[in-house]
């Protein structure tokens, strides 16, 4: 080798020398590898459970519907009942995925004030739930209404897709407003704070 290629293997080699070793890096890789097989197997647990839920909905829909003159028949509560359980079951799933992809989120707007970020996401959550409870409630039909029959039609579809359609629309609008006002309000928490303790205690008054 020429005196250039000596020069530069002894550099490194007094450079990878020098190098020590992380003491708990075999650690931090099985911790990683760890949270890599975890998120992999809540993947396949959330797969396998709406397959679940899919296969049990057409199980239903199966049971509860006759094959009448030509065509499929079913009775307007039942579409009732399954738009229902489809909008709780809506509920429950995108609750704890908003929860689970806002927290970082949440942890960087709030950062001078975490205990207030997470009071922040408790309250957002009961707002959430209370959202979709009551647009059930106030969307539940308790008999056909004037353009239905005693079986599901073209405008009971219509009605029960919009049903769903309407919850979806309000919680990315509502959703799309809280990314916006959440930065606004961490930092005028932060302002707030940065008065508080630049503001000199007062002093006692003279006996």
């Amino acid at each position: 080798m020429s005196a250039l290629e000596d020069q530069l293997h002894d550099a490194l080699v007094d450079e990878a020398a020098g190098v020590d070793g992380s003491a708990d890096l075999f650690a931090r890789v099985q911790l990683s590898v760890d949270d890599d097989r975890r998120r992999a197997q809540q993947r396949r647990n959330g797969l396998a459970i709406v397959a679940c839920a899919l296969a049990a909905l057409a199980m239903v829909i199966l049971a509860t519907t006759d094959y009448q003159e030509g065509a499929f028949v079913m009775d307007w509560w039942v579409l009732e009942v399954l738009t229902n359980v489809v909008l709780i079951a809506l509920a429950l799933w995108l609750g704890p995925l908003i929860k689970r992809f806002g927290k970082s989120y949440a942890a960087d707007v709030f950062r001078a004030n975490p205990r207030t970020g997470k009071s922040f996401i408790v309250l957002t959550d009961i707002a959430y739930y209370l959202i979709f409870m009551s647009y059930i409630l106030f969307t539940m039909s308790f008999e056909p209404k004037g353009s239905w029959g005693e079986t599901v039609t073209a405008a009971q579809l219509q009605h029960e897709t919009a049903r769903v359609a309407g919850i979806l629309l309000i919680i990315g609008i509502l959703h799309g407003l809280n990314l916006l006002a959440l930065p606004m309000i961490g930092r005028l928490l932060t302002l707030n704070r940065q008065l508080d303790d630049a503001t000199p205690p007062s002093a006692p008054p003279a006996s």
